[in-house]
């Protein structure tokens, strides 16, 4: 199994930026599938990004498209999400998840291991 630590959120104003990461250990890192979900107060988990093992194939929601980009570092055993043109929207907990196969899955039902989650608030 592997373990799964977010950081990196905080409180910013629309239009700024974060970059949350989410270190991983336990087993290789290089043998999950990684996405990033997030959940608003009185709102489902939803999808934001996911990533192939190599970091070869990226997929988004369509409500972060063209202002986040998910990454992985694998040496690092590290996934991120660079955020940008933040709004107020974007306030939400952000959880970070893996599962060990390859294909594509945006449903947080597919994902077998989850971090604790950081908060991220954008303020108008």
């Amino acid at each position: 199994q592997v373990q799964l630590v977010e950081s990196g959120g905080g409180l910013v104003q629309a239009g700024g930026s974060l970059r949350l990461s989410c270190a991983a250990s336990g087993r290789t890192f290089s043998y999950y599938r990684m996405g990033w979900f997030r959940q608003a107060p009185g709102k489902e988990r939803e999808f934001v990004a996911t990533v192939s093992w190599n970091g070869a194939s990226t997929t988004y929601a369509d409500s972060v498209k063209g202002r986040f980009t998910i990454s992985r570092d694998n040496a690092k055993n590290t996934l991120y999400l660079q955020m940008n043109s933040l709004k107020p929207e974007d306030t939400a907990v952000y959880y970070c998840a893996a599962v060990q196969e390859g294909s594509i899955r945006i449903n947080p039902e597919g994902y077998r291991y989850w971090g604790q989650g950081t908060q991220v608030t954008v303020s108008s």
